[in-house]
Parts: structure tokens; C-alpha cells; sequence
């Protein structure tokens, strides 16, 4: 006679990535949120999300055209209490966003600039979402 043994279930582990790193997860967060449809981008977008209060996180070009640009962004999240990360370029913005296209070789071109970008939904928990939060809590 067999006897019924039960056999734990093996947990699979990951292979060890690349340490996270602001940008890396910065990129995973926005990814993440574009495909489930709670990234706002550009200046318009952007506002209407903060003056809505549906914003959960801001992020803005360094390299803005408009001085008035940042300053609109910075006092709308400082008055609803959004945190604001800066990415250095306004094209870095628009690729993270997801504003290029993207060829055989897995490369970005045609990237359009973001000023700047608003996520609205997370989406699921990440590990850069994990990574951001501790980063913002410091």
C-alpha cells in the first residue's frame, strides 16, 4: 500500500539582479503604472492629476524651458503634499514615460520630452515600488 506523503512546495528563488538602484526603480514604478493606466504625463495632464488630488507621486525635468514650468509643479505638490523626484533630462522623462518608440535592437528613438509626470495608480506592489517608498521616507 502507497502512503500519501505530502511534499513542500520548493520556493523558487530569484536570480540575484542587478542592486536597485533610484533610476532603476523610478523606471520599474513608471513601466508598472503605464500599463495600468495611472501615469499622467506632460505639463497639462500633470497639473489637472495634482489639482485633483488624485497624484501620488510627481517627478520633474531638471532641464525644463520654463523657470514657471517647475515652479507650478513644485508648489502645486508642496501644497497638496506630493512628493517630487527630479530626473536630469527631459528626454530621460519621456522615455521612462514611455513617449518613444522602441526598434529590433531594443533600443529607444524618436523620444519625445516630458516636462514632467504623474502616477496616479501604482498598480501592483513592486519591488521598485518597495525601493521608492523607502527612498521618499527618508
Amino acid at each position: 500500500m502507497s502512503e500519501n506523503v505530502e511534499v513542500a512546495p520548493v520556493a523558487e528563488v530569484a536570480a540575484p539582479a542587478e542592486p536597485m538602484d533610484l533610476n532603476t526603480s523610478i523606471q520599474l514604478v513608471l513601466k508598472k503604472s503605464l500599463a495600468h493606466d495611472g501615469l499622467c504625463r506632460g505639463l497639462h495632464e500633470t497639473v489637472r492629476a495634482l489639482e485633483k488630488g488624485q497624484a501620488q507621486i510627481a517627478f520633474l525635468a531638471e532641464d525644463s524651458d520654463q523657470p514657471e514650468y517647475k515652479k507650478l509643479i513644485e508648489a502645486l505638490c508642496k501644497e497638496r503634499s506630493v512628493p517630487l523626484l527630479t530626473v536630469p533630462s527631459r528626454k530621460q522623462l519621456g522615455q521612462l514615460c514611455g513617449l518613444c518608440q522602441i526598434d529590433e535592437a531594443g533600443e529607444a528613438r524618436k523620444v519625445v520630452s516630458c516636462t514632467a509626470a504623474v502616477i496616479t495608480n501604482f498598480g501592483d506592489e513592486s519591488e521598485g515600488l518597495a525601493f521608492l517608498k523607502q527612498h521618499l521616507s527618508q
